[in-house]
């Protein structure tokens, strides 16, 4: 046998075996199960939700549950242990799963409903409404709205219409502390503001003294605007008229405060009747025109008139 053709027979047997062993490594490394990571021995205890906790309820048992995050992962102003949340208000909606923060909870013994949710220095005040009022059910929880009244002034004899307060977020519409979960209108008979309490004192004096509107406004809207105020003679177009009354008035006293003197009545003026003469008699109208009766022969065109009959 040729040495030549063993020499090349055994370097492509050693080249096939070199060839099957790597693939060989290569699928056995790839079928092999994936090496479990090293569990991390640094792990930590975490207070979740263990069921979406609403806005104006407390933390009961069941409310909550224990679950380990690492201790890196740990949310800042997290609790580690149930009894720390337990009948603490929800002042924010939390979802499932979601770890109990301290800025989603109230002070122990704060109470419940809507009290937890007050800023500090804000008073909370319910207002009485109807379908109108109300802007027809559409007033919901965190909306803005303006306020005006409708009243008549001690000082005036004419009914009012003004803007007493503007900007103002809404609590709660009846005992609803947030809107509904298909973002439909809540029908409700009160409407709960949130106002400092100057403010309290004035919308409590002008639902007792008059008529309260509520107005809906953009919730990115924050302006406050000035306005007049609107008189019952301007919706009758007599605001002018009132103006210029008020504008005579004023030329005719004087800077002392004194009653100006009557002016006296002028003398009643005779007027002579005059004689209207009757107008002249009208001119009768013309005869009709008289009944002609015309008759073609070829081109001959004839007429005959006929004279109209007496009766």
């Amino acid at each position: 046998m040729d040495r030549r053709f063993l020499t090349v027979l055994g370097v492509s047997l050693v080249f096939a075996l070199l060839v099957s062993a790597i693939f060989y490594q290569l699928t056995a490394g790839a079928g092999a199960p994936a090496a479990k990571a090293p569990e991390s021995k640094d792990m930590k205890d975490v207070v979740v939700a263990a069921k979406p906790l609403g806005l104006g309820g407390s933390i009961k048992p069941g409310d909550v549950k224990i679950s380990k995050i690492p201790a890196a992962q740990f949310p800042k102003g997290a609790f580690s242990k149930v009894e720390e949340v337990m009948d603490r208000p929800v002042v924010s909606n939390i979802l499932l799963e979601e770890p109990i923060i301290i800025g989603r909870l109230g002070e122990r013994g704060s109470g419940q409903g809507i009290a937890p949710i007050i800023p500090v220095g804000m008073r909370a005040v319910t207002v009485r409404v109807t379908e109108v009022v109300g802007v027809a059910g559409f007033v919901l929880p965190g909306m803005r709205v303006d306020v005006l009244v409708t009243g008549r002034p001690p000082d005036s004899t004419d009914t009012v219409t003004t803007t007493v307060l503007q900007n103002i977020v809404v609590l709660s519409a009846g005992q609803n502390y947030q809107p509904d979960a298909k973002g439909q209108a809540i029908n409700a008979n009160t409407v709960t503001v949130l106002v400092s309490p100057d403010q309290a004192e004035l919308l409590t004096l002008a639902g007792n003294e008059g008529r309260i509107q509520l107005v809906l406004r953009n919730g990115s809207d924050h302006g406050i605007e000035k306005t007049s105020g609107r008189q019952l003679n301007e919706l009758f177009g007599r605001g002018n008229a009132k103006k210029n009354r008020s504008h005579a008035g004023g030329e005719g006293s004087n800077s002392e405060g004194q009653v100006p003197a009557p002016r006296p009545r002028p003398r009643p003026v005779t007027v002579a009747s005059a004689v209207i003469a009757p107008p002249p008699d009208a001119a009768p109208p013309p005869p009709p025109p008289p009944d002609e009766i015309v008759t073609f022969r070829g081109t001959v065109r004839t007429v005959e008139v006929i004279s109209s009959r007496k009766n």
